[in-house]
């Protein structure tokens, strides 16, 4: 068994924090194991919590759109996962200490995918793992030095469907992810519209 299934076992069985109590199915992430693109978002919403598969429902459909667009797929290119695996009851962000117990999970994660981009998706991944301080609307599309990976943090595909003003601003941050993949892993990368 791959450490990566192993940890996904820890994950399916884990019961540090009170979220092991209200969720229906822990998510662990998906995508292809060797990905060299990782995308990181905050927590299972209500359709990840019941089936147990990270970006589903709206979000997720427009994720799969942005990553078409890109010449990316979840298949090929990317890993997901995200800060918490459980989903907090109503949808609130995680707190303190469910973020503090689960971020050891997804740290093994990326040490195991390796990967050489990492997208943040919104102000809980970015808070979490590069600055408690940092506000998205400052910090997204700028590249990040983090623990000797470069990071690109933006706006989570849940914020565009609540303020469409923002597709733009994510294209652009999605444009410097095709450009760096380019740059360091496939110039020849195919994306329909970069």
């Amino acid at each position: 068994m791959s450490e990566l299934k192993i940890l996904k076992q820890e994950v399916i069985t884990c019961t540090k924090c009170p979220l092991s109590k209200t969720r229906n199915k822990p998510v662990f992430g998906n995508g292809n194991p060797n990905a060299t693109i990782m995308i990181i978002a905050e927590a299972p919403g209500y359709y990840e919590d019941q089936s147990g598969v990270v970006f589903q429902g709206k979000s997720g459909e427009l994720l799969d759109k942005v990553l078409a667009a890109s010449g990316f797929n979840r298949k090929e290119h990317i890993y997901i996962s995200n800060i918490v695996k459980c989903r907090p009851p109503n949808n609130r962000p995680p707190n303190d200490t469910e973020k503090t117990t689960c971020l050891p999970y997804l740290y093994k994660q990326i040490e195991l995918i390796d990967p050489k981009i990492i997208i943040l998706l919104g102000a809980t991944a970015l808070k979490s793992l590069v600055d408690p301080n940092a506000k998205i609307s400052q910090i997204r599309g700028q590249w990040i030095d983090w623990k000797n990976r470069l990071v690109l943090p933006t706006y989570h595909p849940s914020a565009l469907l609540r303020n469409p003003k923002l597709k733009r601003p994510v294209w652009e941050d999605i444009k410097k992810v095709v450009a760096k993949y380019r740059e360091l892993i496939n110039p020849d990368h195919y994306a329909a519209y970069c």
